[in-house]
């Protein structure tokens, strides 16, 4: 049988590190037996594609990184049976489906999360996309490559999302938005009545501060070095918003709370804010950490200062949720005017993706999301 020819498209090339991307013109192939090809319409930018990019996190180049993708189902593979052409679709994070952590439950921590969503390629070590003169990129980051017109993805990592939604709106679902709600709702199981603090008022931040208000939480603290982030912090849910350029954090955490927070989530990916994230909590305090930092980071911690008082360090990653299931019940409390992320984003053009991460980078955007095609 012959080969089905490649699909032309145009993607944003990283070749070296901390250079900007080259919108280039590259074939993709097509789906094999498991996959999904998805015609791009949106893909929202998050941190960890700016790491990445800079070789925080050793992913090959040259190669096309975006994991924040959501668009319509072009084609499917001969064994796909949960999305069919023409459905909207959010893609998320990649996983094995086979390994212990994604059987019990806990897909997010896949205990082959580096090679299937940073190795740059497929688990088998195949690459999908090609360059101009046939030469390979590094692709399947986070199991899409989304910084493309079309993406491949595996059945396991797209949802099926409503088509009365606009899908550029919806694309920062798949990871930075369920990573802090996720956070707050699914891994660290915030409860009614408790205090919790969001180190870092992003995109995570910010989608951790509703959450805190959906959890039932009383006491929601916002600390941020950004006076309109923080003003925003307030307007999603926040009771008490802190600048942390004004004084010490902890110290200030300390007088709201009496006795320390139940629950902090460090957002912002910097080892000293980690820091006063656990010095924060009172007894039996849950510190979670979801801010991406350069592989290596290290972080020092009074260790009598946690074991005596009983506190927990957490690590978490997309908000330890089940897609599937997390990011339908995100748009359901959208719809229910609980859980404003729109508020969160601005839109760029595809060809300005520089400018737009240049933006995130300097507090500018809060969740930079490019158009890249029309549904």
């Amino acid at each position: 049988m012959a080969e089905v020819s490649r699909r032309q498209m145009k993607a944003a090339v990283v070749r070296q590190a901390g250079q900007p991307l080259q919108i280039e013109d590259v074939t993709l192939e097509q789906p094999r037996r498991d996959e999904v090809l998805v015609r791009v319409v949106a893909t929202g930018i998050c941190h960890t594609d700016i790491v990445v990019r800079d070789q925080g996190y050793n992913s090959p180049l040259p190669a096309v990184f975006g994991h924040e993708g959501a668009g319509v189902v072009e084609a499917v593979g001969a064994d796909v049976t949960k999305v069919a052409p023409g459905d909207h679709v959010v893609m998320s994070y990649a996983f094995c489906g086979k390994c212990r952590s994604c059987e019990t439950g806990h897909p997010a921590h896949c205990v082959n999360v580096f090679p299937i969503c940073f190795g740059g390629s497929r688990l088998d070590g195949s690459i999908s996309i090609e360059d101009a003169e046939g030469k390979p990129l590094h692709d399947h980051f986070f199991g899409q490559s989304s910084f493309a017109q079309l993406s491949l993805a595996n059945e396991n990592n797209v949802i099926r999302v409503p088509s009365d939604l606009p899908l550029e709106m919806l694309a920062p679902l798949g990871c930075g938005l369920q990573t802090g709600s996720g956070a707050v709702l699914n891994a660290l199981k915030v409860r009614p009545g408790s205090t919790f603090v969001a180190f870092g008022a992003g995109a995570v931040g910010l989608a951790a501060i509703m959450a805190g208000k959906i959890a039932g939480a009383t006491k929601v603290i916002a600390v941020d070095v950004n006076p309109e982030r923080l003003k925003l912090a307030e307007e999603l849910g926040a009771t008490h918003v802190i600048n942390s350029r004004d004084g010490d954090p902890v110290a200030k955490i300390m007088e709201i709370t009496g006795i320390g927070a139940d629950f902090a989530l460090e957002c912002s990916g910097r080892p000293e804010v980690l820091r006063q994230a656990v010095d924060c909590l009172g007894f039996f305090g849950t510190c979670g950490i979801v801010g991406a930092q350069p592989i290596g980071s290290e972080v020092p911690i009074d260790v009598n200062g946690v074991m005596i008082p009983g506190k927990r360090i957490m690590g978490i990653v997309q908000g330890d949720v089940i897609s599937d299931i997390f990011i339908p019940t995100l748009i359901e409390y959208y719809r229910q005017g609980r859980f404003p992320f729109d508020r969160l984003i601005k839109y760029y053009d595809f060809a300005d993706i520089n400018q737009a991460m240049e933006d995130s980078e300097s507090g500018r955007t809060i969740k930079p999301v490019l158009r890249i095609g029309t549904v």
